[in-house]
C-alpha cells in the first residue's frame, strides 16, 4: 500500500525518547538528520507527512519546521482523533494512512491505519498490533526505515533515489 498520508510520533521514533535537560531546566532532544531523507522521499512523490506528539517540545516544532512538514500537532492526548480530523479535511480514511509510532499513546491510532510500523526497541505489546516491526530502533533512523521499506514494497524506491542521480 503506498499511503496518501504518512503519521509519525516523535519521541522514541525520531529520538531515542530520552529527555535531557540543563541545570537551567532547558530541555534538549537530539534527532537523526537520516530522518529528513524519509521526509525528502515522501515530498518526491507528494505524499503528506503528519507529525502527532504528545509533547510540546519546542525542539519537535523547530526540527518540522526546518523540514517543512505541512502538518504538526503538539500535545495530544487522542492521536487517533486528531489523525480523524485531520483525514476528514483532507479527504482520506484512516486505511489509506501509514503510521509509526512506538508507545502506548500511539496505539488506538496504529490499530485503525492502513499501514502500521514501529521501531525495533518498541515494547512488545506495540510490536504485537504493529504490521511492520522495523529492525532500526528510535532515534537511529526508524522514520527513514520505514518510509525506504513503503517504497521497496511498492516499487517506488529505485525511482525516487534515480531522482538525486540527474
Amino acid at each position: 500500500m503506498l499511503p496518501k498520508l504518512v503519521i509519525t510520533d516523535i519521541d522514541g521514533v525520531w529520538t531515542d525518547g530520552g529527555m535531557y535537560y540543563d541545570e537551567t531546566g532547558n530541555e534538549f532532544k537530539k534527532f537523526n538528520t537520516s530522518d529528513s531523507a524519509g521526509v525528502i522521499f515522501c515530498k518526491k512523490l507528494n505524499i503528506p507527512v503528519a507529525i502527532i506528539t504528545g509533547e510540546n517540545a519546542k525542539s519537535a516544532k523547530a526540527r518540522a519546521n526546518k523540514l517543512k512538514i505541512e502538518f504538526f500537532f503538539a500535545g495530544i492526548t487522542d492521536k487517533l482523533a486528531c489523525a480523524n480530523d485531520l483525514c476528514g479535511k483532507l479527504g482520506l480514511t484512516l486505511n489509506e494512512i501509514a503510521f509509526i509510532g512506538d508507545d502506548l499513546t500511539d496505539i488506538a491510532l496504529l490499530q485503525k491505519v492502513g499501514l502500521s510500523a514501529c521501531p525495533s526497541n518498541a515494547s512488545e505489546y506495540v510490536k504485537n498490533i504493529c504490521k511492520w516491526n522495523l529492525p532500526v530502533p528510535g532515534g537511529q533512523g526508524a522514520f527513514r526505515a520505514f518510509i525506504e521499506r513503503i517504497l521497496l514494497e511498492n516499487d517506488k524506491l529505485d525511482e525516487v533515489i534515480s531522482s538525486f542521480m540527474n
